[in-house]
């Protein structure tokens, strides 16, 4: 397998010739570390190149003292990421599940609508448990502040507080 392509990235060519080296060095060693994980050597596979590809973008394969501690804790983060899409995924199908036939969504629908609910968690990433909570619990089950205060034992205050974070945060992601 090919290292990423760095066309189209203004990379000076030491910068290149790091990241080449480094991809070499240690892609072969990461798939079989991401394999161990997701038991899946084509989720391997992609992983470790999605990982790659954040190395490239953070140019910080030069300055890299411990490749593999850095390239493992970059691929957790993806093999994370990827365990909630699909825990998300299939959640949603267990829902579809339960439709009567009529009711099913086409499957572009149903694209959709994954594609959303994945770029959904993602805008929520990063932010406190009890913060995404709030915002769920008031944008898909119509809960005031009060109700969502009480549900999580927190106050109305920080309820607004909460949902004053979680706005923000979708707000800054969508731009």
């Amino acid at each position: 397998m090919m290292p990423p392509s760095a066309a189209g990235n203004a990379l000076c060519p030491d910068t290149a010739q790091s990241f080449t080296t480094l991809y070499r060095s240690h892609h072969a060693w990461l798939t079989g570390w991401l394999r161990s994980r997701v038991g899946c050597q084509n989720d391997a596979a992609d992983l470790a190149q999605d990982t790659f590809i954040r190395v490239l973008q953070s140019s910080v394969a030069a300055s890299l003292r411990e490749p593999r501690t850095y390239l493992a804790t970059v691929a957790r983060g993806l093999v994370i990421d990827l365990w909630r899409r699909r825990a998300l995924e299939q959640a949603y199908l267990q829902v579809l599940a339960t439709l009567p036939e009529e009711h099913q969504p086409s499957l572009e629908a149903q694209a959709l609508v994954k594609e959303r609910l994945i770029k959904l968690d993602r805008m929520l990433d990063g932010l406190g448990g009890k913060v995404k909570q709030a915002f769920l619990m008031a944008m898909f089950d119509g809960a005031g502040h009060a109700a969502i205060a009480q549900s999580l034992g927190i106050s109305v205050r920080t309820v607004g507080d909460c949902m004053a974070k979680a706005m923000a945060r979708c707000c800054l992601l969508l731009d």
